[in-house]
């Protein structure tokens, strides 16, 4: 199909009449000749009536984590969460939660290990559902003598190298009496009064499930932040202001609710992923039970590189360009289209080295400087809103399409080239520099970054020298931002 067939049919199908009065819109990079006369709606910015599919893309776009890190992989730590369930669904009644997601908070906490431990020792977080020494004797009224606890471990640690295994058993029993940590049914039962009392203090299940790991006091501010409100009580708060996490999360961006996404911002743990990643995690143990093959599936994708992009683009179904020819006839039907060179008007700068090494193979640069219509679409929503916050600048892409001989040959001349299946080969892959005009502009590159990745829209990657994209079909919805281009070269 000819692209600008594509593009009307796109424009049509995802925006039928202009957006309204103070809807969010696609900014035009700073710098651009002239003002865009058809503003675009942004199909990821948050409106109350994608909340169900965001949260949805969320869950998704979170997972790789819980394959790619889970001790034994995703399917070992299932069958390890599950022979808590009994357990989990007592401590769910007690708290008045879901018993689901519980279990997802156990998966993601401790992989259904009952001693997992952080690097921090008996002092940080530990057990089933990973509770803090401090927060377990001063909030949750558990035993947790570390003193005991840190000498019995080490105990435990020498008896199982010796293979002492019956002495090891003893130990862990007493270690679980000084520690209650220790103990699952303890543990879950100090995580059921954790839950309890956040889900009084905010009025919801999914703000206490969120305050796990956030902490109560730290989700509180981010609330008052987003809600404008620093009177009442905060339940109070959540309930005039019709607030969810949803809301909160995907509504604080750079351009609105900014000092709500600048808390979000300063978490250095992630803490505003948790609860996405607590939702991929039960739909892991979803899969467990109910479709053990789609789960085999997803953890082989997941875990062939080191993103999700043979998830967004598995290579038993995505098409590769083999040859140059195979590239030249894909350029001639629009199924590839070029990188502009126009900083100003898109917020990209092609380096002048992508494809270096076609002179070698005797091709044109140009035949190695394009992408699917998709992917060139996701590339102009990244320089559009990074410009537009930065306030000028410009993001370097450094690789685009290639066929599998030009792969082959940078593989020869660069070890940081992929081996075998690449993304590059598909058209829709492409690297941007990892040098930054500002530090402003390097967050604002890594907030769309991270925010697009939560939305299933891209999976990324960092390497020596370039963050390497990958993009889903679902950037589709941003097919109207090439008229753009046409715009501005007619």
């Amino acid at each position: 199909m000819a692209v600008s067939a594509l593009i009307t049919a796109a424009y049509i199908a995802f925006f039928p009449r202009p957006p309204q009065p103070g809807a969010s819109v696609i900014p035009v990079p700073v710098g651009a000749k002239d003002a865009d006369p058809f503003p675009l709606e942004d199909p990821f910015a948050y409106k109350p009536e994608r909340a169900e599919e965001m949260a949805d893309s969320a869950a998704t776009g979170l997972a790789h984590p819980l394959y790619a890190y889970s001790p034994g992989g995703a399917i070992a730590s299932a069958e390890r969460t599950a022979r808590w369930r009994p357990q989990i669904e007592d401590a769910a009644r007690q708290a008045g939660v879901d018993a689901d997601r519980l279990e997802g908070l156990v998966f993601l906490e401790s992989a259904g290990r009952p001693d997992a431990m952080t690097s921090y020792g008996i002092k940080g977080a530990v057990g089933l559902s990973q509770i803090l020494a401090e927060t377990g004797t001063n909030l949750l009224g558990m035993r947790v003598d570390t003193g005991a606890s840190a000498k019995l471990t080490r105990q435990i640690r020498r008896s199982l190298r010796g293979g002492r295994h019956r002495l090891a058993r003893r130990l862990q029993a007493e270690r679980r009496l000084a520690d209650e940590r220790f103990d699952p049914h303890k543990s879950l039962q100090a995580t059921a009064r954790y839950l309890t009392l956040a889900r009084e203090h905010f009025g919801r299940e999914d703000f206490a499930f969120v305050s796990y790991h956030m902490g109560i006091g730290n989700l509180e501010g981010v609330l008052r932040a987003y809600s404008g409100r620093s009177d009442g009580l905060i339940a109070d708060v959540v309930a005039q202001a019709q607030l969810d996490w949803t809301r909160v999360y995907f509504d604080s961006t750079p351009r609105s609710h900014r000092r709500a996404q600048r808390l979000l911002s300063s978490f250095g743990d992630d803490s505003s992923n948790y609860f996405w990643k607590v939702e991929a995690a039960q739909e892991v143990m979803r899969l467990w039970r109910e479709d053990p093959e789609r789960l085999a599936r997803l953890a082989r994708l997941q875990t062939n590189k080191a993103s999700s992009e043979e998830v967004l683009h598995p290579p038993e179904t995505t098409p590769r360009f083999q040859t140059a020819q195979e590239l030249r006839t894909a350029w001639v039907r629009e199924e590839l289209l070029p990188v502009p060179n126009d900083p100003a008007g898109t917020g990209l700068r092609p380096d002048q080295q992508m494809g270096e090494l076609a002179p070698r193979i005797h091709q044109p640069k140009a035949l190695y400087r394009g992408l699917r219509p998709e992917a060139l679409a996701l590339a102009l929503y990244l320089g559009a809103q990074v410009r537009a916050i930065e306030r000028g600048g410009s993001l370097t892409m450094t690789s685009t399409v290639r066929d599998q001989h030009y792969q082959d040959r940078l593989t020869r001349s660069n070890h940081e080239a992929t081996h075998g299946y690449s993304l590059h080969t598909t058209g829709w892959a492409f690297d941007v520099l990892r040098a930054y005009r500002s530090n402003r502009q390097a967050q604002a590159f890594q907030w769309h970054l991270d925010r697009l990745s939560v939305l299933g829209v891209i999976a990324w990657v960092r390497e020596p020298a370039a963050i390497h994209v990958t993009v889903a079909e679902d950037a589709r919805a941003l097919l109207p931002l090439l008229e753009r281009i046409e715009d501005r070269e007619s």
